[in-house]
């Protein structure tokens, strides 16, 4: 995937924070300054930034996708393959993330990717990537999940309604406020969390191999006979270019998460070896398990099942393997725990890169959303994550909303992955004499990411056949939303960087120092223009 350059040096590419405003060392008046530091105890180890990873990985996607990519396959063996295939196009862009992350190890991940790759016109890439996050980056499709799982393992409730919502917003909340006010405890919780999801997981592997051996309350559902025979029916399969790219865009839901760690790189202890330990670690087990855990689906639960279970095919698992006993009704709220977690590991970094963009300036309010008031924790910049969540989670009706989430969240972050594996192709070919990182990712893995990305951002456009509306709502409508948000980004990047200005006759920049302890200084300045 990579390989380690130990002729360049570590420092090659800069990455001290300097003045960042338009006019770099104009004097100004202090508006505000703010220091960021966290205390050794307070920094992420080797095994806290895998279980983050893990818990933003593992959440709701293995639990609840495989329904949506059998439904558009119409074949097992074709599912099983995309999986696999979605761990190999994870582990390309780890490597590219590693490559970026090793050479700038500072938080806010692909934000601060785009800015060195993308100088002209200047924030112009940050502009776009903050509307994607700030409005897209939300923990609603979790949140939803969580709720029907709770009311699955209750009532045997499984329709989508706005009593799972609530008891949603419920899980947000809680996580939101957990990361603002007891910052420590939500990453202890993380941490347990992590391993919990783990064992459900393995719990679920091993229950599919009991399955397999004849051990279930169900007759065989007989789905690896001719496993590679493509279907069609009223169900499932038939749905053309279009319902495999939207499979694909369900298992990179699924194993989103793996660069959750590039975001929060100044909480790491010692980053470069952090990241490059922890990642590789968690992508690889995870990798691991989702592909036995399709495997366990599909020895107990019929195809039919599958394809119109939605959300809820784990539960309907545990159901077949083991029956209606009590005890099988608390298996889903083991799931409505993991899908917890990965809300606590989703809100945490997303918090993160909403501080970084407050922290630079660039969003209204600035010293606002990038302070760390009152607990050392980026409090406003979690309530912004928890409000678009919240907004997101109870806006469309109810019905089949998690499938359209689930896409809304995915498809803009594949023209930003695109943007930095295209890049980096243009750093590895045209600027070798000035970008030498210690990894390297190698050109035929970058290429690789980088076609899959074009392919995901184009396809969805494509009508599918057949049913226009089949997912419950047009098939262009979470594509179209996609690009308008990217779009959004340009304009407002327009409005704060040409149009206030102007109307104000200066403007409030953001300045990055590191003090004589190594740590982060912010000071805010007004700027006339010249």
């Amino acid at each position: 995937m990579g390989s380690f350059d130990k002729s360049s040096d570590p420092e090659a590419v800069k990455t001290a924070p300097v003045a960042i405003s338009d006019n770099d060392g104009s004097v100004g008046e202090v508006q505000a300054a703010e220091k960021f530091a966290f205390t050794e105890d307070r920094k992420i180890g080797i095994t806290g930034a895998v279980f983050l990873i893990l818990n933003k990985m593992i959440g709701t996607g293995i639990f609840s996708t495989p329904s949506a990519i059998f439904a558009a396959t119409g074949s097992v063996g074709v599912s099983l393959f995309l999986w696999v295939i979605g761990g190999f196009l994870t582990c390309c862009g780890l490597s590219v993330w590693l490559e970026f992350g090793l050479a700038i190890p500072r938080s806010g991940g692909e934000k601060n990717y785009l800015e060195y790759i993308y100088k002209h016109p200047k924030y112009l890439a940050s502009c776009v990537l903050a509307a994607q996050m700030i409005f897209l980056g939300f923990s609603s499709g979790n949140s939803l999940a969580f709720g029907r799982y709770i009311l699955y393992a209750n009532s045997g409730d499984s329709q989508d309604s706005y009593k799972a919502r609530g008891i949603g917003v419920a899980c947000a909340t809680f996580a939101c406020a957990l990361h603002a006010f007891l910052p420590k405890w939500g990453v202890r919780l993380v941490n347990v969390l992590g391993i919990f999801k783990v064992v459900i997981v393995l719990f679920i592997v091993f229950a599919g191999f009991a399955a397999l051996a004849g051990h279930r309350h169900v007759p065989d559902p007989e789905n690896f006979k001719h496993a590679f025979r493509i279907e069609t029916t009223e169900s499932y399969g038939g749905g053309g270019a279009y319902a495999y790219s939207n499979a694909l865009l369900n298992i990179v839901y699924s194993y989103k998460g793996w660069e959750n760690a590039n975001y929060f790189m100044s909480e790491l202890k010692d980053p470069r070896r952090t990241l490059t330990v922890a990642a590789p670690i968690a992508v690889a087990g995870v990798t691991v398990l989702y592909v036995l855990a399709n495997v366990a689906y599909f020895a107990a639960v019929s195809k039919y099942e599958i394809a119109t279970s939605e959300v809820l095919v784990a539960g309907i698992f545990f159901r077949n393997v083991f029956g209606d006993s009590a005890g099988v009704k608390a298996l889903p709220v083991f799931v409505a725990l993991s899908n917890l977690g990965n809300v606590l590991a989703v809100s945490f970094a997303h918090a993160r890169l909403n501080q970084e963009l407050g922290k630079e300036g660039l969003l209204p309010l600035s010293k606002f959303w990038g302070s760390n008031k009152p607990c050392n924790a980026p409090a406003a910049s979690l309530f912004l994550h928890w409000l678009i969540t919240i907004i997101i989670l109870l806006a469309p009706p109810p019905g089949p909303a998690y499938n359209f989430l689930v896409n809304l969240y995915t498809y803009p972050g594949v023209w930003i992955n695109g943007f930095v594996s295209g890049g980096l192709l243009y750093l590895h070919f045209f600027r070798r004499d000035t970008w030498k990182p210690t990894w390297r990712c190698w050109e035929p893995i970058l290429v690789i990411f980088f076609l899959l990305n074009v392919f995901l951002a184009v396809v969805p456009f494509i009508p599918p056949v057949g049913d226009w509306n089949a997912e419950g709502y047009p098939y262009y409508v979470f594509p179209i939303v996609g690009v308008a948000v990217l779009l959004l980004g340009v304009t407002y990047w327009f409005m704060w960087t040409k149009f206030w200005p102007w109307v104000r006759g200066h403007k409030i920049v953001a300045e990055r120092l590191i003090d004589e302890d190594g740590n982060e200084v912010i000071r805010y300045k007004k700027i006339k223009n010249a």
